[in-house]
């Protein structure tokens, strides 16, 4: 059994990025957790009724993959640029220190949003082997929205791994449709067509019908 940790510096990047691989460490008998960096509120300009329907949104999504444990920082979203670096290491080590995992799912450090770029730095300084001796692979998501419009800006995505997800795929997104506030119609990049072509070309890649594919950073065998 593995430990696994997923930083999702907003609820939903889980799904999109790594959904259907955390599926099948679930039915692989690994044990799971989900860490949100952000969250909203009211007093970010949010509606009570929107932090009403995140909340619902999360409490659903967590049990529908039946996370092992799910680590809320609540951090402002789109703000983390005003957090202290420390701040938000510290944070996070404390995750670290408590879930000891095994296998680490980090954003994309080029991001096209900068909530991930520093939520990344953070996380990631806290996979040194010298000071979490637990963590034996680190490796980053692809997340529509943001890791595609790196592209552009000369931080192309390129993966070194890819996951067969044919049998989780419909699973990750009837989970994916949770996030009502979050999808939207075709040419939207978080759309039920956009998120079914991704997996179909990652999954043209590795020689099977849908996949999830992420960089390896380091992994130590």
């Amino acid at each position: 059994m593995q430990k696994i940790l997923t930083v999702a510096v907003h609820p939903d990047d889980e799904t999109l990025g790594c959904g259907g691989t955390l599926l099948k460490h679930k039915a692989q008998g690994d044990e799971v957790h989900w860490m949100i960096v952000t969250a909203i509120s009211e007093e970010c300009g949010f509606t009570p009724d929107s932090v009403a329907r995140r909340e619902q949104e999360i409490e659903t999504v967590e049990r529908m993959y039946a996370f092992n444990g799910v680590h809320r920082l609540n951090y402002p979203t789109a703000k983390l640029d005003e957090v202290p670096v420390s701040k938000l290491v510290t944070s996070i080590s404390k995750v670290f220190e408590k879930v000891q995992p095994n296998l680490v799912y980090l954003p994309f450090r080029q991001d096209v949003h900068s909530d991930h770029q520093y939520a990344f730095a953070a996380a990631y300084s806290c996979t040194k082997s010298f000071r979490y001796p637990s963590v034996r692979k680190v490796m980053m998501i692809e997340t529509l929205s943001e890791t595609d419009f790196a592209q552009s800006a000369g931080g192309g995505f390129v993966p070194n791994l890819f996951v067969d997800i044919s049998d989780t795929f419909e699973r990750k997104m009837e989970i994916m449709k949770i996030y009502q506030s979050e999808l939207g119609q075709h040419p939207f990049p978080r759309s039920e067509e956009s998120i079914t072509a991704l997996a179909t070309i990652r999954g043209a890649t590795a020689g099977c019908k849908y996949a999830e594919s992420f960089v390896i950073l380091r992994e130590i065998v």
